[in-house]
Formats: structure tokens, sequence, C-alpha cells
């Protein structure tokens, strides 16, 4: 089986490292990855991943590339990492290789196909062709309520969640704001896209999900946090919360109130200095008032969406031992407690 890696950037790499380090048992023969637009100082990124066993690509003929038109025949799988867009620009593309069984694109191209997040619903991309991985702050907010009123929602009254937004990724500086920025309310009765994004992701298990979300644009560049309010049908004790809690592998908690310090143990213990829970939730500092549990969470930023692409690769290709592989990555790559 040969993939490819479309767009070499932040979200790009983390996979590419991840497909080589796990590229027997992904059963993977060959690794492609893509890169448009290549600058002068991004060779020795290029050379780097070339001695790691990558074969690179480009749109142009250029030595030590192999054209992109002529590898996306051999391909069987692609990861769609580009800039916002890419992913629905290539997506004609994409239909018309007929070798091509499985695509998946990231948070921004919503639209691109069925939106996942990993254990909210596997079965409906199994054998897909296209699948959308949802935004790293939906996984966040999805992943909590899961967590506390049951995977289908079955406990859950309503939710509101503040999200509180890096502005950019650390090697970036085209997204830096200067001051707080206050996000427009694109559905009057839902909020921002996070709410939109978890809504429409729970509809696709015929789930009605009842959220609103708002959210804040900070001088940031290190981890995301949400600020939730969940309101029950049926109240939990601060013992089934925290069983709530560990019952979740995709879920971590912290004492820490610094999201400095973690992101720092990020990236001296993650994979590729990364971490990858959907959220971590800081769970000594909760409002707990009859059926309401109030609380902070800090999310890693695409940690939780790369490790959901992984998931969704392995669903889309029905690859034969996809959930010893899943309890393999998730041993390796998540922490109970940070």
């Amino acid at each position: 089986m040969n993939v490819l890696v479309n767009g070499i950037g932040n979200i790009g790499t983390t996979i590419l490292q991840l497909l080589i380090h796990y590229q027997r048992d992904f059963g993977i023969t060959k690794i492609y990855a893509n890169k448009n637009n290549l600058k002068p100082w991004q060779q020795p990124e290029m050379e780097y991943l070339r001695a790691q066993g990558v074969v690179l690509t480009s749109p142009e003929k250029k030595p030590g590339f192999e054209l992109f038109g002529e590898i996306i025949q051999r391909v069987d799988y692609v990861f769609e990492c580009g800039s916002n867009g890419s992913g629905m620009r290539n997506r004609d593309l994409y239909e018309s290789v007929k070798n091509i069984r499985g695509i998946s694109a990231q948070g921004s191209e919503k639209g691109f196909g069925i939106s996942f997040l990993s254990g909210i619903n596997n079965a409906e991309i199994t054998g897909k062709k296209f699948v959308h991985i949802v935004s790293c702050n939906t996984h966040g907010t999805a992943a909590i309520l899961a967590t506390l009123a049951g995977k289908r929602l079955e406990n859950l009254l309503s939710a509101d969640c503040v999200v509180v937004r890096r502005s950019e990724d650390l090697g970036n500086h085209e997204r830096l704001v200067s001051a707080n920025v206050v996000a427009r309310h694109l559905n009057p009765q839902i909020g921002t896209h996070h709410a939109i994004d978890v809504v429409d992701l729970f509809k696709s298990v015929g789930v009605l999900c009842n959220l609103t979300s708002s959210d804040i644009t900070t001088p940031s560049q290190l981890m995301h946090a949400v600020r939730f309010h969940v309101t029950l049908k049926k109240p939990l004790s601060q013992a089934e919360i925290d069983s709530c809690w560990k019952s979740n592998p995709y879920l971590a908690t912290t004492q820490k109130f610094d999201s400095n310090i973690i992101f720092e143990q990020g990236r001296r213990y993650g994979f590729n200095g990364r971490i990858f829970s959907h959220a971590i939730v800081v769970s000594e500092n909760l409002l707990i008032a009859e059926n309401t549990i109030k609380g902070w969470a800090f999310v890693p930023q695409e940690g939780n969406s790369i490790l959901s692409t992984l998931h969704a690769f392995l669903l889309q290709m029905q690859v034969k031992n996809e959930a010893e592989m899943m309890q393999q990555l998730q041993a390796a790559l998540l922490r109970k407690e940070w």
C-alpha cells in the first residue's frame, strides 16, 4: 500500500513522522510527500525527510522530486494536509483517480467528506473514500460532552462552551494578534463553528446535540482552552465525574492551572513534542451544582486531530488489525495525567 501526505507543514510533518514510525505495522510500502512552493530555507527539512525514506513530490519537475501528477496514479490513500481550501480544491482530482481508496482532509475542509472524530462515529467512515477530520477544538468539546453525558449524549440536557484560542502555530507569524479578538457567531442559535461542527458530528450518528459556543483568540501560540458548562438530565457526583474522566482513554486530566507547563511537558515527553489527548481537564477546579458541571480544559493544537487522522486511515482502508493498532497508538501517544 502506498500513501501520500499532500502538504508538508505543521500537521503533515507530524503525520509523516508517525507513518515512518509505524510503517511496517500499518502495512505501508512507500510513503510519498508532496510539497508546493518550496522555499530555499525549507530544503534542509526536505533532506531530512528524504533521509528517512520519504519520496518527495512536486507539481513541477525539479531535481530530487517526482512529479505529483504521476505518483498520484500509484497511491492508495491520501492524507490531505494542505493550507486552507486545499482539500476542497483537490476533491475532484481525488474523485477521478480510481486507485485512491481513501482520503482524509483536516478541520478547515468542512464538506470534504463525512466529519469524523475517533471514538464517536467510527462505523460511519469504515470503507468510505472521503472523510473530514474535525478541528482540534471540536475534538475537545465533543470529547467532554460524550464523556460526561454518554457516547450518544443520552444524559445531556444542554451545554455551552467558550473556546479560548491560541492565535497560530509556534513556527508561524501570519495570524498573530496583539489583543483578544472575539469571533463572530456564525449561527444565531448555535454560535461559532465549534458548536456547529460538534452538532453536525453527532448528527452523523443520529444524535441531537443541544450545544452553543463562542470563541475568543488570544495573543498566545501555545495551547487552546475551553470553558464548558454542561447541564445533565441526571446529576453526577464528584466520584462519578472522576470515573467518567478515567473511562475515556482519549481524555486526560491535570492538577496544573498553567498551560505553559503542560505545553512544555508535551514538548519534552510527547511523540514529536506533541500532546495527542482530545482534551486535558483541570479536574481539581470544577463547579458542580445540582445537575450542572462547569470547568476548564486545555486543548492541544492538532495533536488530537492527528490521532483521529490515523484512525480514519485504518478504518477507511479497513485494516484487519485496526482495533489492535489503535490500542497500540493509544498506549504510545496518550497519557491520562499531565
